[in-house]
């Protein structure tokens, strides 16, 4: 099962968002609420990995000398 970072929503611009973990399948709907205090959360967004395929003219080609 994946993990999926998520944060709390600051009711007023002096709070901050709390970041926390949650592992759920891929068929869970996202969390609306943190599951221990009920403060409103939005599932973080992060980078992640792409397949390219061989031969792909979209993959730079190597640094000169580069190792």
């Amino acid at each position: 099962m994946p993990t999926y970072i998520y944060e709390t929503i600051p009711e007023s611009a002096a709070e901050k968002p709390q970041r926390f973990e949650v592992r759920q399948s891929m068929n869970d709907r996202p969390l609306r609420r943190h599951p221990e205090t009920g403060q409103p959360v939005q599932r973080v967004i992060t980078g992640g990995f792409g397949y390219l395929p061989s031969g792909s003219d979209t993959v730079p080609p190597p640094a000169p000398g580069g190792g």
